[in-house]
């Protein structure tokens, strides 16, 4: 037989045509997109599966929720919150159309970091299946779904995380971050007053020279501090010259009187002079004993004894205390009169701590109360006692003092300075409390930050009494988690980096 060109080529052509039909065709069968939702779960900020899903990110359920479809079965999951607390919401499909919510019964667990699993059950409202608890914040779970419909189990599994930082041990320790457990503590109910720095009026003695005369000098000015005894100005006085002339005129009086009685004594033992001479001369020594008691207490009273120079107008002004010369009113060759205040010395080694207490806090306030007392312009704080409270209420202010006596051997305190004053009006036991420098805001919540393995979390926390240092926690936190204290803001630094979303 006789091979024909034209014929051989003709078929080459139709059987690579034929092939290619065949590739092509395998090719778009291979490829057929799948219906939307058909065998996938949704997956949050994770990506994690469920054992359905065959591709990549989850769909997007008509509701805004996470859809899960197996054999044509579709389950809907929103976390329902504007107006409400969230809330569980589930729809449920059948080959893409709504079902009747009450044909399907529907189940969620979440297990979140550091807490036991939590079940919710679902009834029927509208066109939806509604939660019978509230979803807490965070929305940050593994969420484990069973549903059932026409006598068919179906399961779907997804994560979604949220307020959460992955951190290692050794990073937290780098970062200085230190971690406390919650647990009961001891709050103390505090009163925050104000006040100031004030001269121990106990201690503050006024100085005036009790004799008219001329400042002769004065080495001693304001600000310096003095010993008791020690000079502090000099005034030349005629007054004082007066009286030290009448003690020595009593004195030398008194010699003379004693002389006399002697020699009275003695004649009137001997027989020699009656007794009635013996008796006026003890009467005149007895006189004259009297009138030099007076005068040495006289000069005893202004401080003024007889001097070794025999000056008798020189007056040395001494200091009654040791402390500090606070004012000073006298100047060289001024005359002053005896009730002139000249100097004013207080004693600083204490002071006093004035509040002023408002009506309202009357009588919160009490003597012996336990008070805390730090400097406003400066890190310094001391403690004392309440001891004294005032009993009437100023007619303008409608305000009482009350005040604490404080040390102050450094000289810290200064008369003036302004003060807060936090008193102890009591304490009380709560049963969890955390920190005051653990406390954050993230999002719109106040929130500790829980420690779970190497994850750090927000815990949105329900806050009640607080005395500074630490504060009660009635909701968020259970006694025995750990949490995030010093430095706790680096968390939420890192927080803020990692873009967490709110993803329902």
């Amino acid at each position: 037989m006789k091979f024909n060109p034209n014929k051989k080529q003709t078929f080459s052509v139709a059987l690579v045509l034929s092939v290619g039909v065949v590739l092509a065709w395998l090719i778009l069968g291979t490829n057929k997109p799948q219906p939307e939702g058909e065998g996938e779960t949704h997956g949050s900020n994770t990506g994690t599966t469920s054992q359905n899903d065959a591709m990549g990110a989850p769909q997007k359920g008509p509701h805004g929720g996470k859809l899960f479809t197996q054999d044509g079965y579709g389950v809907e999951v929103a976390i329902f919150e504007q107006g409400v607390e969230p809330e569980f919401r589930v729809y449920t499909y059948q080959g893409g159309k709504p079902l009747d919510p009450a044909a399907s019964q529907v189940s969620i667990t979440l297990d979140r970091l550091g807490r036991t699993p939590q079940a919710f059950t679902f009834v029927k409202e509208k066109d939806y299946l509604k939660g019978d608890a509230v979803v807490e914040e965070p929305h940050s779970f593994k969420v484990a779904i069973v549903a059932q419909y026409g006598n068919k189990p179906y399961r779907f599994t997804y994560e979604q995380v949220e307020a959460r930082v992955s951190m290692a041990d050794q990073q937290a320790r780098q970062n200085g971050i230190e971690l406390l457990t919650a647990g009961p503590a001891r709050i103390k109910s505090a009163l925050q007053l104000i006040g100031e720095i004030r001269l121990n009026e106990d201690r503050l003695v006024h100085v005036v020279p009790r004799l008219a005369g001329v400042v002769e000098s004065s080495a001693t000015n304001a600000g310096d501090r003095v010993r008791k005894g020690q000079v502090l100005a000099v005034i030349s006085s005629q007054a004082l010259a007066d009286q030290r002339s009448e003690l020595l005129a009593a004195q030398k009086r008194l010699v003379l009187a004693s002389t006399t009685f002697e020699r009275e004594k003695k004649l009137w033992e001997d027989k020699i002079s009656a007794e009635q001479d013996y008796l006026q001369a003890r009467n005149a020594m007895q006189e004259a004993e009297i009138a030099l008691q007076s005068a040495q207490q006289k000069l005893a009273s202004l401080g003024g004894g007889l001097t070794a120079g025999g000056n008798l107008t020189r007056y040395e002004i001494r200091a009654p205390i040791d402390g500090i010369v606070v004012e000073k009113h006298l100047s060289l060759g001024e005359a002053v009169k005896e009730d002139a205040n000249i100097f004013m010395i207080a004693d600083l080694s204490t002071v006093w701590a004035e509040m002023t207490i408002y009506a309202k806090d009357l009588n919160t306030v009490k003597i012996g109360q336990k008070a805390t007392v730090k400097a406003a312009a400066f890190e310094f704080q001391s403690s004392g006692v309440v001891s004294y409270v005032g009993a009437l209420v100023g007619e303008q202010t409608r305000t009482a003092k009350a005040r604490v006596v404080l040390p102050n051997p450094k000289s810290v305190w200064r008369p003036g300075l302004p003060v807060n004053i936090e008193l102890v009006a009591g304490e009380i036991e709560v049963p969890v409390a955390v920190s005051a420098e653990a406390i954050q805001t993230v999002r719109d919540w106040t929130a500790v930050f829980g420690r779970y393995g190497e994850h750090f979390e927000a815990r949105p926390v329900e806050l009640g009494r607080s005395d500074g240092k630490f504060t009660e926690v009635i909701k968020g936190l259970n006694a025995g988690e750990q949490y995030a204290a010093k430095n706790s803001f680096l968390i939420k630094a890192d927080l803020g980096k990692s873009g967490a979303s709110h993803d329902h």
